[in-house]
């Protein structure tokens, strides 16, 4: 029988120790009998245009996406109490394609506790929060957007963490 594919989706492609932090990914996938496909295995020829290169590694990650079965995606901050929109849109897609999503954190807190340490004028009135800008913060007590939430398994932990529930 195939192992079932795992694409792994996350800000990790921009670590320093990308391949390595990547490889190690893909060997616990083996571990657990998986198949680990990663950006990396893109076939990808960077002596080309920027927008070649763009445009080959995007339809490149939305085919593996699309052969997966499961998607991990790494959900931790990337730049500042932000996730990475890229991975993002790969949650979006591969639920609009029915894949299984798993999406996980280190970081356990609601939207509202982490807009709080990165904005020292959240305020709440009549139960409602709001950003420095007025603009409401959802208080649903996820740890993401609902439209994440609720389209994903959550994990609190790391991604092997996830890898031991499947």
């Amino acid at each position: 029988m195939d192992k079932k594919k795992i694409y792994i989706a996350g800000f990790d492609v921009f670590l320093t120790n990308a391949q390595e932090d990547l490889d190690i990914k893909k060997r616990l996938c083996e571990d657990y009998s998986f198949e680990g496909l990663i950006p990396f295995d893109a076939n990808v020829d960077f002596t080309q245009s920027n927008d070649k290169i763009r445009k080959d590694i995007y339809e490149e990650n939305i085919k593996m996406i699309q052969e997966s079965d499961i998607i991990i995606a790494n959900m931790n901050n990337f730049r500042h109490n932000e996730v990475d929109s890229g991975t993002v849109f790969e949650i979006g897609y591969a639920v609009a394609l029915n894949k299984e999503v798993f999406i996980y954190s280190k970081d356990n807190r609601t939207v509202i506790e982490k807009t709080k340490e990165y904005d020292s004028n959240v305020y709440e009135k009549e139960g409602i929060f709001y950003d420095q800008n007025d603009l409401i913060i959802e208080g649903f007590g996820a740890q993401f957007n609902i439209m994440i939430n609720e389209s994903a398994h959550f994990i609190h932990g790391e991604f092997e963490d996830v890898l031991k529930v499947l």
